[in-house]
């Protein structure tokens, strides 16, 4: 995917948000882009800047928990622009609170959308782009939260961990297709993302609105900080950045060095609780026989990052 000039893309949660900078920046290197997302609103006022632009941007409304609408979707897109070569599962809710107050919606409404909306997408269009042979790209949006925990985030951190997961899987099954698949971990972004969440958790339970997994109780144990919004990252960046992995073939696609530290502390800590005590050579030659039990190789094509985009 060196060349994505001409290539269509189909993003989910593309009307606004990391999304919408992402659609921007393809759309401006004259990709044909699809942004499909759950609120009409969104979608109209971002097809407002592309039709200004005259720029060949597709709107369609989805929810990408409804697989049926999924498939529509999909066959839509390829009625619009043809063949299908880039998809970024980019959809998702945020959704914090003390998990001991968690309820059963809770966690169908986070994962539902943060995990099984990227399952749905890949399901759906993974197996098109496989079949036109013509290369493509996946990107899959999880979260630093995706990487280490964080408090009051633990129904966000499981979507968010699975997605990485899952991502660096993928990539390892497709070697040799011809598709790369890459994991997103954004920072602090300028989104509407806790206006989207509010949305679609008062579609899914009505008057509850069990958004933030709330009683008081919890907002009397938990109040968490708030961030200057004006150090946020600017949505087009990441989709620069975004665009630049696809074309590198990055595993990992990070945005903020400044999370670095967490990173490592994290990593740190897996490895000093490996056991220090002397290695079984016979398992570990069983383990071996399976290569990525023991090395998976694809880590090691992790492109080291050349600056800012």
């Amino acid at each position: 995917m060196e060349k994505v000039e001409g290539k269509v893309a189909f993003i989910t949660g593309g009307a606004s948000g990391i999304g919408l900078g992402i659609a921007k920046v393809f759309a401006n290197n004259n990709m044909k882009v699809v942004i499909a997302d759950y609120r009409q609103e969104a979608l109209d006022e971002a097809m407002s800047y592309f039709s200004q632009r005259k720029q060949p941007v597709h709107p369609i409304k989805l929810d990408v928990r409804d697989r049926e609408a999924f498939v529509r979707a999909a066959d839509e897109a390829e009625s619009v622009f043809g063949k299908i070569h880039v998809l970024v599962n980019n959809a998702g809710v945020a959704v914090s609170g003390l998990v001991q107050y968690a309820t059963y919606e809770d966690w169908d409404f986070c994962m539902g959308i943060n995990l099984g909306g990227v399952i749905n997408g890949i399901v759906t269009i993974l197996p098109r782009i496989l079949k036109h042979k013509e290369g493509g790209h996946i990107v899959s949006t999880s979260s630093t939260a995706g990487i280490f925990a964080v408090k009051g985030s633990a129904l966000y951190c499981t979507a968010k961990y699975a997605v990485a997961g899952l991502m660096e899987s993928l990539a390892t099954d497709l070697e040799g297709t011809g598709v790369g698949a890459s994991v997103l971990i954004p920072g602090a972004v300028r989104t509407n993302l806790e206006v989207s969440s509010s949305i679609m958790c008062a579609s899914s339970f009505g008057s509850e609105k069990r958004t933030d997994t709330s009683s008081q109780k919890q907002e009397d144990e938990f109040q968490p900080p708030e961030m200057d919004p004006s150090v946020y990252m600017d949505p087009e960046e990441i989709g620069e950045r975004v665009l630049r992995g696809i074309k590198r073939n990055d595993l990992f696609i990070i945005t903020h060095p400044e999370f670095r530290e967490g990173f490592a502390v994290r990593c740190q800590a897996l490895l000093r609780a490996v056991p220090n005590e002397p290695i079984n050579e016979r398992r570990r030659e069983v383990i071996s026989l399976y290569e990525t039990l023991l090395y998976n190789p694809i880590y090691e094509k992790q492109t080291t990052p050349d600056g800012v985009c």
